[in-house]
């Protein structure tokens, strides 16, 4: 436990970096439109910039499919065949377009490219984050893959 906590302190203290990270990659006319919205979160209307071959190599070690995770909530991890080296995270009614990224602890996280949310991925389970309220959505996250690790 104390190691995923140092993880979380961890992407939580990135949380700035990720955040103008994705202002750099929206376009103004998303930005503006996004942040008039009070709808659920949804995909952005703005194509996201093109991975590089990092992303594309953090995208290839992501657990792709369905995750149940503590208090029987799940989460559906899948690939963007439009968008090459992301990932699609849906939670409930909320669609989120993440950007993988390794980090030097060997996790992968999945940035949200609005900078909303945060999917840290470790062998054992991944969890996810809100990065503006820095709090954790879910935990205890497991996939078939996961089990496989």
């Amino acid at each position: 436990m104390n190691r995923l906590t140092t993880i979380a302190l961890a992407v939580a203290l990135g949380a700035t970096s990720l955040a103008t990270m994705a202002q750099t990659a929206a376009k103004p006319a998303a930005k503006s439109a996004a942040a008039s919205s009070k709808a659920a979160p949804v995909a952005t209307s703005a194509d996201p910039a093109p991975a590089s071959p990092a992303q594309l190599a953090a995208a290839e070690r992501v657990f792709y499919g369905t995750y149940v995770c503590d208090q029987d909530q799940k989460v559906q991890v899948s690939t963007l065949p439009k968008f090459p080296g992301y990932a699609e995270l849906r939670f409930g009614s909320s669609v989120y377009v993440m950007k993988p990224v390794h980090s030097e602890t060997g996790a992968i996280r999945l940035e949200d490219v609005k900078g909303e949310t945060l999917v840290v991925q470790i062998a054992a389970k991944s969890m996810l984050l809100n990065v503006k309220t820095g709090k954790r959505l879910l935990d205890g996250c497991v996939s078939a893959q996961h089990n496989k690790a």
